[in-house]
C-alpha cells in the first residue's frame, strides 16, 4: 500500500475521486483494508491533536547564548601556573 504524502493537497484528491490509499501488492480483504484505514486515521488524529495541544513555542527553550547555565562556572584562581589546570 502507499499513501499520499502529507504535503500533497488531499482536498483536491478527494474532490477528484482519487483514492487516498492504493494497494500495490497482494489482495487484502475488505476487513484488512478497514483495519489499516482505522489505524492510519487514528494515528493522524493523534498527531493532529498533539500538534494542537502543544504548539511549538521557541521562546520557551532558551538558546545556548541566553541560557543562564552557560554563565555558571567555577571561579578562576589566580597565580603562577593556574592556567594549566583550567578546563572549559
Amino acid at each position: 500500500m502507499s499513501g499520499r504524502h502529507a504535503a500533497d493537497d488531499t482536498t483536491d484528491a478527494q474532490e477528484a475521486g482519487a483514492p487516498l490509499l492504493r494497494v500495490v501488492g497482494g489482495s487484502p480483504t475488505p476487513e484488512e483494508l478497514a483495519a489499516v484505514t482505522a489505524v492510519l486515521t487514528a494515528l493522524e488524529a493523534e498527531a493532529a491533536e498533539s500538534a494542537r495541544e502543544a504548539p511549538r513555542d521557541l521562546s520557551a527553550s532558551p538558546s545556548g547564548w541566553s541560557s543562564r547555565a552557560a554563565r555558571l562556572r567555577r571561579p578562576v584562581d589566580r597565580g603562577p601556573g593556574r592556567w594549566r589546570s583550567f578546563s572549559a
